[in-house]
């Protein structure tokens, strides 16, 4: 069983998070929440509507948290999922959100990302020279970033697993549960 970090906050994507949530437990992994502080977050539904350029926004559950950002060892998890959402806009900014996925790309361990979740490595130059699906209007900022930008529902590039939103998770957790597999953590 491996024990998968998750980073969340605010107005994160609700099927975004939930999904890779449940499907994880369902394979006996256990999943830790991570946030900037330990109240729960507001998530949000993203979703198309006729008539409408981009998506709408519409609150959604709030997820509880088990721990603050500040709190987490990342040593302690074998692997990292970077819901999207409008979350990862903000916390690529926190130090600790820096600290904690340079030590999952460090140390090539399973990482995760969905929709807008590119953006926290992006932020912090981990992209570059990697390949990587991401909410297709983010293909500048993933080609910004040093990055080839791959229109697919489970872009495998090394150890990272990334999709272009919520519509993709069926392959995004096929190929995320492959990914974990292979890292030698032991599965359910």
């Amino acid at each position: 069983m491996a024990r998968v970090l998750m980073l969340a906050g605010d107005a994160a994507e609700e099927l975004d998070s939930m999904y890779p949530l449940f499907r994880l437990r369902e394979d006996d992994h256990e999943v830790v929440v991570a946030a900037p502080t330990t109240r729960p977050v507001q998530l949000v539904v993203h979703d198309f509507e006729p008539g409408c350029d981009a998506y709408t926004e519409k609150p959604g559950r709030r997820l509880p948290v088990d721990l603050a950002f500040a709190d987490v060892r990342p040593e302690e998890y074998d692997a990292l999922v970077i819901p999207g959402g409008r979350a990862p806009e903000y916390i690529r900014t926190d130090p600790d959100v820096a600290r904690i996925v340079a030590h999952f790309f460090a140390n090539e361990l399973p990482v995760g990302t969905i929709c807008h979740g590119p953006q926290v490595p992006a932020a912090l130059g981990l992209l570059r020279g990697r390949t990587t699906a991401a909410y297709p209007p983010l293909k500048v900022d993933v080609e910004q970033a040093g990055a080839t930008f791959t229109d697919g529902p489970d872009v495998v590039d090394g150890a990272m697993v990334s999709c272009r939103g919520w519509p993709d998770l069926p392959q995004w957790s096929r190929a995320f549960l492959r990914v974990l597999a292979k890292s030698g953590v032991p599965t359910g």
